[in-house]
């Protein structure tokens, strides 16, 4: 199909699904719900009601799929091979005692990773230079990798109430429910599990010139401020019902490889930009796709009706005025979708970084992308056969129209004609 999503190949292929065999996996319950269309005012439901309320729009959310993200060059290049013996006996034990034991109750201690899609795109310099300006208050310092804006972000008063620190109360609250093991700022959740450090708890932002966010570590109360703050430099801006958001959790653990298993995200060290860079390209590349989705889902039940009149009726029953403003409709959703098609491929820093790639594919395969891209591919289909559909009915129609001028046409010249023959004969019998 013409202008169709070019759907890149997957070139790293990491682990399947779930590797714990047939042992069933406590707490680790459909998430179903967190990617969802946002409605509320921005400043306000955007970052306080996520939550269940649609269809997910990939496996990875109900079937307990794991991903092994690869560890970095430089990690590997420092650790002999008698560590990685170690860290392979014990990783097994750790690792399944923390899958088992995840779940909702521990999303409420580890910090968050959102992703939101709020515009069709942001003004990246207006926007760097006001994140340059606010160094002294916020702790900026923001680099520009091709299309994305990272930078520290801190909100210094907030952070013993609102903020990170808050993560530690709460597991002092939740200890004797959740069975957490905590000295200091070291923390298990099972005697046999690995050891969570929250110790160095630190909140990074991801602007996406395609119009979407991705923040580590900030709480609800800071998402939402960030996103008044961000309002000013967006294009395109979506309208509430059309924000999309996706929600994780993260920790860190030394204890066993890093990985992506239930929605929850682990690293081995939270101060390495470049590896929540990798990942959050990848996340930021999904909240896109939901939002083409729904608007492809919701452009699909729209226009239902259309191919259901057609196999009653034998034709639309809609004006001409109608059928092109549909027409219009339908192209614009094609054309937007394939203009921003770019934005599903691979990133360019992925060639001048390539060390970041094994992660970035591992991520892009836990959230389904090249699957996902595929069914949207084939939902475009749909809409440009109904598309091609209506510019035939409306061929159709404007064909149905000249024949009939040219059937009165050809009526009022035999008419014409037959007077012309009564006059000549009426004049002939009076002579």
């Amino acid at each position: 199909m013409d202008g169709m999503i070019e759907e890149p190949s997957e070139r790293t292929t990491l682990l399947s699904d779930n590797p714990y065999g047939n042992d069933s996996v406590g707490d680790g319950e459909s998430r179903a719900g967190s990617r969802n269309s946002v409605i509320g005012k921005k400043s306000k439901s955007i970052a306080q009601t996520l939550g269940p309320g649609m269809v997910p729009q990939r496996s990875s959310r109900t079937s307990q799929k794991l991903k092994l993200l690869p560890e970095s060059l430089n990690y590997e290049s420092e650790v002999g091979d008698a560590k990685q013996l170690s860290l392979q006996r014990i990783k097994d034990t750790p690792a399944r005692k923390d899958a088992e034991r995840l779940g909702k109750k521990q999303r409420s201690i580890l910090p968050r990773v959102t992703a939101y899609c709020t515009a069709g795109s942001y003004r990246m310099r207006d926007l760097i230079r006001w994140l340059q300006d606010k160094k002294r208050i916020h702790s900026t310092a923001p680099k520009l990798f091709d299309e994305c804006i990272y930078t520290p972000f801190a909100y210094k008063d907030w952070r013993h109430s609102n903020g990170a620190q808050d993560i530690l109360r709460n597991i002092g609250q939740k200890k004797k429910e959740d069975n957490a093991v905590m000295d200091n700022k070291i923390i298990r959740f099972d005697d046999e599990g690995g050891e969570i450090d929250l110790g160095k708890l630190s909140t990074d932002l991801f602007i996406f010139e395609y119009g979407v966010l991705v923040m580590w570590g900030f709480s609800k109360k800071e998402e939402g401020a960030f996103l008044e703050d961000l309002a000013r430099f967006e294009n395109e801006k979506l309208s509430d019902e059309d924000v999309q958001a996706e929600e994780f959790n993260y920790y860190v653990t030394q204890s066993y490889q890093p990985r992506i298993y239930n929605d929850f995200i682990s690293l081995r060290d939270d101060s390495n930009y470049m590896t929540k860079l990798s990942i959050s390209y990848a996340i930021s590349q999904s909240v896109k796709i939901s939002l083409f989705e729904e608007l492809v889902d919701n452009t699909i039940e729209d226009t239902q009706d259309i191919p259901q009149q057609i196999s009653q009726t034998g034709k639309v029953e809609m004006a001409k005025g109608e059928i092109m403003k549909s027409i219009g409709e339908l192209f614009i959703l094609r054309i937007n979708i394939n203009l921003h098609g770019a934005i599903l491929d691979s990133p360019e820093l992925m060639w001048s970084e390539p060390q970041l790639e094994p992660i970035y594919q591992a991520t892009r395969g836990y959230l389904e992308i090249n699957q996902r891209v595929t069914l949207l591919n084939q939902r475009l289909e749909v809409i440009a056969d109904l598309l091609q559909m209506l510019k035939e009915q409306l061929t159709h129609n404007d064909d149905e129209q000249l024949e009939l001028i040219v059937i009165v046409l050809i009526a009022a010249e035999v008419l014409v004609s037959l007077i012309n023959i009564i006059v000549d004969l009426i004049a002939g019998k009076k002579r």
